[in-house]
């Protein structure tokens, strides 16, 4: 991991449709850039921690392990949320065609996105399992939790309350439907594209 990290401001969206500025910029300037200095406290801290007494119990090397874990997948994860937002292109025909293979259809696939989204506490993904070629979906409790191990992540929604109360108040499924009307495709698309290279390298990809 990086020793350090800074805030990407470039990638704050702006005039979305169905999410106000002011969600979002609640969202990226209080939670997303809370992650980036949490993670960065926590790489000052773990230069003198004592190894030694690193214990599975409880140790002060256990717990910075893992809130490092959790602080930088919060970093990542909003990154690629705050991305893959924009109102940009539609899906590429290789990506079109991969999702139809996976899921029958672009709809029935935006549903199973659209369920792990109302069920998962945290966030839902659609993903590239560099192991199989596949697309799968799934979904995390929290930024380190449940994660594929090994999967590229084409589309991400964050569904912690802080993504849409603003906005929704305690209502979810109206944020995710403005969600699906802001996918910016342009990154979708770049991300799949990077994904395929992968995993043609890795001998996996579905053709």
């Amino acid at each position: 991991m990086p020793k350090s990290l800074n805030p990407r401001d470039n990638l704050k969206p702006k005039n979305l449709n169905g999410i106000s500025d002011k969600q979002i910029d609640f969202h990226f300037d209080t939670h997303y850039k809370g992650y980036v200095t949490k993670y960065n406290e926590i790489q000052e801290k773990l230069a003198s921690a004592d190894r030694s007494k690193a214990n599975q119990n409880f140790s002060e090397y256990r717990a910075l392990k893992v809130e490092e874990s959790f602080n930088y997948m919060g970093v990542v994860l909003h990154e690629l949320y705050f991305e893959n937002l924009g109102a940009k292109g539609s899906p590429s025909p290789d990506l079109k065609a991969a999702v139809e293979k996976a899921f029958g259809s672009m709809e029935k696939c935006q549903e199973e996105l659209k369920a792990s989204g109302i069920a998962l506490r945290g966030w839902a993904l659609l993903s590239c399992d560099l192991f199989s070629g596949e697309l799968v979906i799934n979904g995390l409790d929290a930024h380190n939790l449940y994660g594929y191990v090994g999967s590229l992540p084409l589309i991400v929604l964050d569904v912690y309350e802080h993504a849409y109360y603003v906005d929704q108040g305690p209502k979810r499924p109206p944020y995710i439907e403005n969600f699906f009307g802001n996918l910016n495709w342009d990154a979708i698309n770049a991300r799949f594209a990077r994904c395929k290279k992968a995993c043609e390298a890795l001998g996996s990809f579905i053709g």
